[in-house]
């Protein structure tokens, strides 16, 4: 594996995104390419964290929001009809 591919890899490796098969040519790459490699590795975590962080939360859809409130208020109503009868 060139030194490229193994920085595609690890893009990818940062991620979880390998297969078991890539894992393998993935380790001895690592291991072949030694300091260089480990850098690299830790650049990607760097950026994967990064991006991570930068992301905002997505905003629930007010059908979601519907749905919920709905929920809530079936399970509440279950509740005080069951409630009612110990006061």
């Amino acid at each position: 594996m060139s030194f490229e591919e193994f920085q595609n890899c690890a893009r990818l490796y940062v991620i979880g995104a390998l297969e078991p098969e890539e894992l393998q040519d993935f380790e001895a790459a690592r291991k072949q390419y030694g300091s260089a490699a480990e850098d690299f590795i830790n650049q990607c975590y760097g950026l994967h964290e990064a991006f991570a962080l930068s992301l905002k939360p997505a905003k629930a859809s007010s059908a979601i929001k519907e749905k919920l409130m709905s929920m809530v208020r079936e399970r509440n109503q279950g509740q005080s009809g069951s409630g009612a009868a110990k006061h």
